[in-house]
């Protein structure tokens, strides 16, 4: 028993891993192949993924949108998870990435229930408002650039329905936002981000020390 959460070492990881995580091959293959890349850190963890699966099924999500897709390997969560009528709408601004994730997409056999935009998220987030979707979404993952954190937020919670979820990637950052000596930009971004969800009481949240930190927020208002 613990009154806080427990410190992971590696050993303890590993056994989590061991008995709790069931990475899909194809999963495991996208893992392997990001690796490669520049910026492969920029991948959710396998039991992070996991985690936003079971999320996406317990709320029974059918509309859902992805504010950074890098590789794909949170979008595969994502969509596999929905059911065959699902819809998911990904941006991002890198075709070279994006074009790993439409490769492991149709892979996957996902193509039919995601819409990638490659163009800046506010762009597409505005055009989904402009076409009528305000309140019409189940589930919203922000794991883009840091500095437009609030930003996404705010336009992320015109477009998710009373009882939807948004998650929110990297908001311990490392860690780094615990320590008064780094003022690096992003790690400045993501503190005004925690202080800002923190102080909004229009919403339910929850930090989860999952991955990098996830923060999960539940939208109470119409």
């Amino acid at each position: 028993m613990s009154n806080r959460t427990l410190s992971i070492d590696d050993r303890t990881y590993d056994y989590l891993c061991n008995v709790a995580v069931n990475e899909p091959e194809l999963l495991s293959r996208l893992r392997d192949e990001t690796a490669q890349l520049d910026y492969s850190v920029m991948q959710i963890s396998p039991e992070q993924g996991q985690f936003m699966s079971l999320l996406i099924r317990l709320m029974g999500a059918k509309r859902a949108i992805e504010i950074g897709t890098f590789t794909g390997y949170s979008s595969i969560c994502i969509a596999s998870a929905m059911p065959q009528d699902g819809e998911l709408i990904c941006c991002d601004t890198s075709p070279q990435w994006t074009s790993v994730a439409e490769k492991y997409w149709a892979l996957a056999g996902l193509e039919d229930k995601i819409t990638l935009y490659t163009q800046p998220a506010e762009k597409t987030l505005e055009m989904l408002l402009g076409e009528g979707a305000e309140k019409t979404f189940d589930f919203i993952f922000v794991d883009a650039d840091k500095q437009n954190y609030i930003k996404y937020y705010e336009m992320a919670l015109r477009l998710l329905r009373k009882g939807g979820m948004m998650a929110v990637d990297n908001t311990l950052w490392s860690g780094a936002v615990a320590d008064p000596d780094n003022n690096e930009p992003g790690t400045r971004a993501i503190r005004r981000f925690n202080d800002m969800v923190k102080n909004d009481n229009r919403v339910t949240k929850s930090l989860v020390t999952i991955g990098d930190g996830l923060t999960l927020i539940l939208k109470e208002f119409d």
